[in-house]
């Protein structure tokens, strides 16, 4: 078998055409050239892992945590500001500052 690669949505349709019963897993395997072990741990991974297409938990907590990073990284620059004119500061007086 050559080897290639995949996208995902090749992978779901020879293994909803291998779900159907229409055809013999040996039979699609011939067709796409793939062995049969590649087969079943494609399906083997959509059949254990499909459910969390329909948790919609995950997309919610990958928006939580994007607003969290986007409000620590303002945080962040906020703070670069107030030390940058902090430094400026000290150095411009007469007196020796902590920076």
């Amino acid at each position: 078998m050559k080897r290639r690669k995949w996208t995902g949505a090749q992978k779901l349709q020879i293994v909803l055409d291998g779900l159907s019963g229409k055809r013999a897993i040996s039979e699609i395997c011939t067709h796409y050239e793939i062995s049969q072990g590649q087969y079943y741990k494609w399906r083997d991974k959509l059949l254990s892992q499909g459910a969390t297409i329909f948790d919609s938990a995950p997309d919610q907590k990958v928006e939580r945590l994007e607003a969290k990073v986007k409000g620590l990284t303002g945080l962040v620059g906020q703070l670069t500001v107030a030390l940058k004119k902090r430094k400026k500061n000290w150095n411009g007086s007469n007196e020796t500052g902590p920076f």
